[in-house]
C-alpha cells in the first residue's frame, strides 16, 4: 500500500486459539464470502516479496503462528487487502489471561466502505470475538489519548470526548474499551452494555444487524466516522454517553 493510499481497519478482540482450533480458516474463508472477487492467497516476506499460498486452507489449520496463523494478502496493489492473527499477551480486563486478535486492512475506497459491515462480521462470528471495531487509519491515536494514566490531573481527551480506562484496568472482558465507526458486540458484550432497549436505541438499531452467532454489528455514521464533521462527533458523543459501561467509565 503507498503512503497516499489510507484504510480501513478492523479489529476484533477474542479467546486465544487453544488446540485443534478452526477458526482461523473460518475467519479467512469468512472474509473472502464478505469481499467478493477477494482471494486472500498470498503471504509475504522480506526476501521474496509476494509468495503465493497453494494449500492456503491446509496452511492455516495447521500452522499456528504465533498462536494464531499467519499473515494473508490478496494480490492487487491497488486494493491491498491483509488478514492476521496472533495471540496478545494482555488480557481484555484487569487479570484477564491472553487473547486472540484478528486485524484486517481495508482499502478505503468505495468497495472497502461498503464491505466493512460484512466484513466485521465475518471476522467477529468467524473469531467467536467478544468484541471489535472498524475505523478509520489514525482512529486509534484518537483514542490513546482517551485512556487515562496515573499522574493525570486533569485528564482533557481531544474532541470533548470522554476519558477511558486503560484497557489493563477494564473491569471484566466483555466490556469494550472504546467505540469505533463499526462495533462488533458479541451476544455477552450487548447484555453487558444494555444493549438493545427498543426505546433508546431506537436510532442505533436503525444501523445495526444481528449476527447468526447473537452478536450485533452496530455503526455510528452511514461513512467512515470523522471527528472534523460535528454531526459525527455529536453521533459519537451520544453513543458514549448512551453505554457508560464502556471504556470502564460505570465503575470507580
Amino acid at each position: 500500500m503507498s503512503a497516499e493510499q489510507k484504510s480501513l481497519n478492523v479489529v476484533v478482540y477474542a479467546p486465544a486459539l487453544v488446540g485443534d482450533e478452526k477458526r482461523p480458516l473460518a475467519i479467512a474463508q469468512g472474509m473472502e464470502r464478505a469481499l467478493r472477487g477477494l482471494r486472500l492467497e498470498w503471504t509475504t516476506s522480506e526476501k521474496d516479496g509476494l509468495i503465493a499460498l497453494p494449500n492456503r486452507d491446509e496452511g492455516i489449520v495447521t500452522d499456528k503462528a504465533n498462536g494464531g496463523f499467519f499473515f494473508l494478502c490478496n494480490d492487487d496493489e491497488n486494493h491491498p487487502v491483509t488478514l492476521s492473527g496472533w495471540e496478545n499477551p494482555d488480557g481484555l480486563a484487569a487479570g484477564g489471561p491472553p487473547h486472540f486478535q484478528v486485524s484486517v486492512s481495508l482499502p478505503l475506497d468505495a468497495v472497502g466502505i461498503a464491505a466493512a459491515v460484512d466484513v466485521l462480521e465475518a471476522v467477529g462470528d468467524g473469531a467467536r470475538a467478544v468484541w471489535g471495531k472498524a475505523s478509520l487509519d489514525g482512529y486509534g491515536g484518537v483514542v490513546a489519548q482517551q485512556f487515562r494514566r496515573q499522574g493525570d490531573k486533569p485528564h482533557v481527551p481531544p474532541y470533548g470526548l470522554p476519558s477511558l480506562k486503560r484497557p489493563r484496568d477494564n473491569p471484566a472482558p466483555e466490556i469494550p474499551h472504546y467505540l469505533g465507526w463499526l462495533n462488533y458486540w458479541s451476544a455477552a458484550t450487548a447484555r453487558a452494555i444494555g444493549f438493545p432497549d427498543p426505546v433508546r436505541d431506537a436510532e442505533l438499531l436503525s444501523r445495526a444487524r444481528l449476527t447468526a452467532t447473537g452478536g450485533w454489528v452496530v455503526w455510528l455514521t452511514d461513512m467512515p466516522l470523522d471527528l472534523d464533521n460535528p454531526a459525527h462527533l455529536d453521533t459519537l458523543k451520544r453513543a458514549y454517553a448512551r453505554f457508560p459501561e464502556i471504556g470502564g467509565r460505570s465503575t470507580p
